[in-house]
């Protein structure tokens, strides 16, 4: 491979390819090879970052249900025993437990290996890295992909691989909280909660924590793993999937229902009436649910509504801490802030990624709605619903987004140019205000709503949010940006309306 094919697999702190054939146009460059590569580098990383040789370490390895997982994780073990690794083998597994097992006294991992590629589609597939300290950073994906080009390995001999069942371990250690939190040994007893794993590897949660401790999880849906996703996208944010959910809800007249992307990192929730709770409802609710037990910073991406923001600063008595998009982002900020001392219990995207600082900001979609469901039952001990903490959340009438594509050769610096002069064009109007603080991209206060415009760290193209309350404004704000846009001819903005 070519350096650039090698730096083309980096996607932020993860590794991304295409594992599988099947779709025109999408050549497989996760091969047996290439993995193998990856893993030894793995091992390299391991090594500098330990000072402990191949044969002194354990490597855990687990995946989602990818029709590409077992020769993905095949190939990664042959690379783990060649080097003379101890391979513990979890199988079906999430990218939250993948990180628990790093920090398991009785395992004593050195390292984790999750292999997911998230919500995208079936041909593709990914490594994701942990150790005790975390995830790993991107800069941590760029040394091994180094090492992985430059052929580097070390160590020698026959390492050992054992199965291990971590899953049903993890599955008790949420159970556990859930019952101590609680204060009963079947807190779901009379409650009926509906679980959507999308065919992904999300279906332990209903069968394992919420069936013991009581509930009736009958109503629950695609909990088979299958690597094809034939129902529905394995992803929060997606219409098709929370219409899935909801219909699961009303369908079984369930009091909750709950749905999980394809690894179990990203969550959201539905009420008894099948109104979808992701997005800024769910920043809201969880927020309530944490601020409530102490006051604090709540860091959320770039792209949530000034409705939350003013949520959590006049309901809540919080202060909302409005970042950048990227999971690694908002959680290293939220670490940041802690150790400058202010308190800050969450970090989370509108994507559904959400770190509590009480689970080693690990962003953990089966302990989000953990934490929302420990709370459903003490509210409804009370007689109350858990979705009455966001009743006075105003959340915007209209709301659309864009991906105009840059097509200009630096794509890097024809994005910089263009906000540079949307910045400046807005300092110099009469009704528009520019947001601040801001971290990324142009964000720009109009009317009754508000844009906006930044640059894709990877891709060429430039993000569009746009969220207000009237059509009026609406307009107004296209009209706005396709009189300043089409004085650059390095943006393509005919997906603008």
């Amino acid at each position: 491979m070519l350096l650039k094919e090698w730096a083309a697999l980096k996607n932020g702190s993860d590794i991304r390819g295409v594992a599988s054939e099947g779709v025109p146009g999408a050549e497989v460059n996760l091969t047996d090879p290439v993995v193998e590569a990856i893993a030894r580098g793995f091992v390299v990383f391991l090594n500098v970052k330990y000072n402990l040789p191949p044969e002194a370490l354990t490597i855990a390895i687990g995946h989602d249900s990818r029709i590409s997982a077992e020769r993905v994780k095949n190939a990664c073990i042959r690379a783990f025993t060649e080097s003379g690794v101890t391979v513990l083998d979890f199988g079906l597994c999430t990218t939250p437990a993948m990180f628990m097992s790093t920090i398991d006294e009785e395992l004593k991992v050195n390292g984790s290996v999750m292999l997911t590629a998230s919500h995208l589609p079936f041909n593709r597939n990914g490594l994701k890295f942990f150790t005790p300290e975390g995830g790993l950073e991107g800069s941590d994906i760029t040394d091994i992909l180094s090492y992985a080009q430059e052929g580097r390995r070390i160590g020698s001999g026959t390492g050992t691989v054992k199965s291990f069942d971590f899953l049903s371990r993890y599955a008790a250690h949420i159970a556990g909280i859930i019952c101590k939190e609680t204060g009963l040994s079947l807190p779901f007893s009379g409650m009926k909660i509906a679980v959507d794993a999308g065919n992904g590897a999300g279906g332990f949660y209903a069968e394992k924590v919420l069936k013991p401790l009581g509930a009736d999880v009958s109503g629950s849906c695609f909990l088979e793993p299958d690597g094809t996703f034939p129902n529905h996208i394995p992803n929060p944010e997606n219409k098709e999937a929370m219409q899935a959910i909801s219909k699961a809800v009303l369908d079984s007249k369930s009091d909750l229902g709950v749905i999980f992307d394809t690894d179990v990192d990203r969550a959201a929730i539905v009420d008894e009436a099948g109104r979808e709770i992701n997005k800024n409802k769910l920043i809201a609710l969880i927020s309530a649910v944490l601020l409530e037990e102490k006051k604090g910073t709540i860091v959320t991406d770039s792209v949530t509504s000034s409705g939350l923001g003013e949520f959590i600063r006049e309901e809540l008595g919080g202060v909302h801490h409005r970042f950048k998009r990227g999971y690694k982002n908002v959680i290293n900020e939220a670490k940041r802030l802690n150790a400058a001392g202010s308190y800050c219990p969450l970090a989370i995207e509108t994507s559904g990624h959400a770190a509590l600082l009480e689970n080693y900001f690990l962003d953990d979609g089966a302990y989000l709605v953990t934490k929302l469901l420990i709370k459903a039952v003490k509210m409804r001990a009370e007689g109350r619903k858990l979705t009455e903490l966001i009743q006075n959340l105003k959340e915007p009438k209209l709301a659309a987004g864009h991906r105009l594509n840059l097509t200009g050769s630096n794509f890097k610096e024809d994005g910089k140019k263009i906000l540079d002069a949307l910045s400046a064009a807005v300092q110099k109007s009469s009704n528009m205000s520019l947001e601040e603080p801001n971290y990324e991209g142009v964000r720009v206060n109009i009317g009754d709503g508000w844009f906006l415009l930044r640059l894709s760290l990877h891709d060429p193209l430039m993000p569009l949010d746009i969220q207000c309350d009237s059509e009026d404004c609406l307009a107004e704000i296209y009209n706005f940006l396709k009189s300043f846009l089409s004085a650059f001819d390095c943006i393509d903005i005919t997906p603008l309306p």
